[in-house]
Order: C-alpha cells, then sequence, then structure tokens
C-alpha cells in the first residue's frame, strides 16, 4: 500500500502532493504540520426575517474567527443549518458579507425534531490549523443550552 502511495504521490512531493524542491534533506521540519479541523457552532435568532438572520449569523461567524484566529484562507467548507421556523433569507449571505468569497458555502434544513429548540442557526466549519490548535466551538444566546457540556463554548 505505501508503495502505491508513493507512486501516486513522487518523489518530489510530500504526502499532499506538495513540491519539495529546493527544500533538501530536511523538508518534514521546515514545514509546520497542519491538520483538518472542524468547528461547530449555534445562534439563535429572534424572528424570522432577514435582517435578524442576518445579525445572528454575522454575530455567530465572527465570534468563531475571533476565538479560533481564522483566516479565510485556512478554511474548507462551510455548512449552515436552519430550524424549519427560518426562511427569510440564507446565512450564507451573512459570510459572504464578512468577505468569505473563496470558501464554499452550504445552506441547508435542520431536522424539524419535536421540542427541539426554534429559531436556531446552526454552522460546522472545516478548516486547516497548526496540529496543537485547540478548536473553540461557539454557542450564543438561547443556542448555549444545545451544547452546556462544552464550558468553552460558552
Amino acid at each position: 500500500m505505501l508503495l502505491k502511495i508513493a507512486k501516486l504521490v513522487g518523489a518530489g512531493t510530500d504526502s499532499c502532493g506538495r513540491s519539495r524542491r529546493g527544500e533538501g534533506a530536511n523538508w518534514q521540519n521546515r514545514v509546520p504540520m497542519q491538520r483538518l479541523f472542524a468547528l461547530r457552532g449555534a445562534n439563535s435568532v429572534e424572528r424570522n426575517d432577514a435582517p435578524s438572520i442576518l445579525a445572528a449569523t454575522d454575530e455567530l461567524v465572527r465570534e468563531l474567527i475571533d476565538r479560533n484566529s481564522l483566516q479565510a484562507d485556512q478554511m474548507v467548507s462551510w455548512i449552515f443549518t436552519l430550524t424549519e421556523d427560518l426562511n427569510a433569507e440564507f446565512p450564507a449571505v451573512a459570510a459572504r458579507r464578512l468577505g468569505i468569497n473563496q470558501v464554499p458555502l452550504l445552506c441547508t434544513r435542520e431536522v424539524p425534531v419535536p421540542g427541539s429548540l426554534p429559531r436556531v442557526v446552526r454552522t460546522l466549519l472545516h478548516y486547516y490549523a497548526e496540529e496543537g490548535h485547540a478548536p473553540q466551538h461557539v454557542y450564543l444566546r438561547e443556542a448555549k443550552s444545545l451544547r452546556t457540556d462544552l464550558e468553552s463554548a460558552q
């Protein structure tokens, strides 16, 4: 199996296909190791209207970026969900307004579980960061009740 991977990757690239040319024998020690992480977050929305959805999403996106010191070039993809009682705007519009223009964004509907918290925007962000990075999930306002086990998310 390793031989197949070595042939696919090639002698002049690392395991991710990045070029090693000119870096000498110690190329592994020169590039900080990064790995893929996933962040979760949620925020409650006051009303089912575009300004409320965008304001709650803007607050959530800014907080995720700030707490995790993220730059757009680290982001791989971003998924937003809305509870079924929210349909006045796409939450991805708020991310685009913040300048997140080169990251694939997807909006979808949350599963309507009876008794679940109403008027919530949730998110899942995939991004690259240094190996020792500790993801800081973010749950705001009424959505804090969704993950009381994550003290750092509050």
